[in-house]
């Protein structure tokens, strides 16, 4: 049971990063409703650096936080199918992807929608499950 639950809220983590990395490169769902603020972010620049506009820190942002839900997916499924042992004897990996859900659900609870709030609430359940499971 602990495995299933585990493959399930990484699988949720990889389908909200696989879709935020779709949005972000085909769609306008994260532009903001109003042209005359994009048009702003393109042409302002962050006091760190004039090398990029503030858009395009934006996308960059939203590209790097798609990346890393992929890869709670692409390093803990795997982990889960072929190293199950490792969950099982390890507090750390069997509790670890449920600290990265409570951090992604301060997040989205704080600055998102509430969507990924609760997908990610999800993912965060099935996580907090599994490590139940694997440390009985």
């Amino acid at each position: 049971m602990a495995q299933i639950l585990f493959i399930i809220g990484s699988l949720i983590f990889g389908l909200l990063g696989t879709m935020h990395l779709i949005y972000t490169f085909f769609s306008n769902k994260f532009d903001p409703r109003n042209i005359e603020v994009k048009l702003a972010l393109e042409n302002t620049y962050p006091i760190i650096s004039n090398e990029t506009s503030m858009w395009r820190s934006l996308v960059g942002f939203h590209v790097s936080h798609s990346v890393g839900a992929i890869l709670v997916a692409l390093f803990f499924i795997p982990l889960s199918v072929f190293y199950n042992e490792v969950l099982q004897n390890s507090l750390w990996f069997s509790l670890l992807p449920t600290a990265i859900g409570f951090c992604y659900l301060i997040l989205a609870k704080k600055y998102w929608f509430k969507r990924p709030l609760i997908g990610i609430s999800l993912a965060t359940l099935f996580f907090l499950g599994s490590s139940v499971f694997y440390n009985l």
